[in-house]
């Protein structure tokens, strides 16, 4: 009989050490949008009330040429282009063209003596561009 007692005791005594208030809430700092939060250390400030900067972006040269022909690896085109009566290769990403196409590309980057592991094959040059577009078909 004492044991039978002896549980709610002690189902009452554990119950009441529960405490059931809520838990603190995490300390989330303040954000911080004034414009020195996003510049690096050491920028000066930019103030909106001041004008412009008369600094005019930098303009990427286009170059124009057309396709000879176009290896498709994954992830990449080689283009054999045709540009004023020479003939180049560039690598770009994916894009489906065909010969004939007049392509418009920027500057890019030219490697000398590019082997393509893909390929197994050694290209002369190859010029690897970031931005391409077709422009007209002839």
């Amino acid at each position: 009989m004492k044991r039978i007692a002896f549980i709610p005791a002690l189902v009452m005594l554990t119950l009441a050490a529960c405490d059931n208030k809520p838990a603190e809430a995490p300390f989330v700092p303040t954000p911080d949008f004034s414009d020195r939060a996003f510049l690096p250390a050491g920028h000066p400030a930019v103030n909106a009330d001041e004008p412009p900067s008369s600094i005019a972006p930098e303009v990427v040269q286009m170059e124009q040429a057309t396709v000879v022909s176009a290896i498709d690896i994954p992830q990449f085109t080689y283009l054999e282009v045709n540009q004023n009566n020479q003939t180049r290769w560039l690598a770009a990403s994916t894009i489906a063209v065909k010969k004939g196409d007049v392509v418009q590309f920027d500057n890019g980057a030219t490697i000398i003596g590019f082997n393509s592991k893909i390929l197994k094959r050694d290209f002369r040059n190859m010029t690897f561009v970031n931005n391409i577009s077709i422009n007209k078909v002839r």
